[in-house]
């Protein structure tokens, strides 16, 4: 990871009141560098890559507070594993691309979808999802 990432990862840590460890700064290094959402796994293979020791529950730890603290985000691929993304603004208000071909999940931050839900007297709603399938760019080309 460049220093200027990883001091973006440590300011934003720091910014939300966060301890700056080795361990999450590395963890928001690799998904701030990532450009789309990752797996569990994916960012603990990147990791160990970086020679990084963790291990899983701590790394759900860091992830779960990523995401408390709005840094980052998450969401739920077709096969029900969690993906971890950075979140661009205070509200995590885009929709996904879900590549059917590869199974990569795409942030789509330009595509901001409008929800007009009406929900029964009672129901509060905290956050919709909008997650569009088909191929990404790579998997269309190489399907021509």
């Amino acid at each position: 990871m460049s220093d200027e990432k990883h001091t973006d990862a440590s300011r934003l840590i720091s910014t939300h009141g966060g301890r700056v460890t080795r361990t999450r700064v590395a963890v928001l290094d690799i998904l701030l560098a990532s450009g789309q959402p990752l797996a569990h796994d994916e960012i603990a293979a990147a990791l160990a890559r970086d020679g990084i020791a963790h291990d899983r529950v701590t790394l759900y730890r860091n992830l779960d507070w990523l995401v408390e603290q709005g840094i980052a985000h998450r969401m739920a691929g077709d096969d029900r594993v969690w993906r971890f993304g950075v979140a661009t603004a205070a509200a995590h208000e885009h929709a996904h691309f879900h590549c059917d071909a590869c199974g990569q999940l795409f942030c789509l931050k330009a595509l901001t979808p409008a929800f007009a839900i009406a929900l029964p007297d009672g129901y509060r709603m905290n956050r919709a999802e909008l997650i569009v399938h088909g191929a990404c760019p790579h998997c269309s080309r190489q399907s021509d």
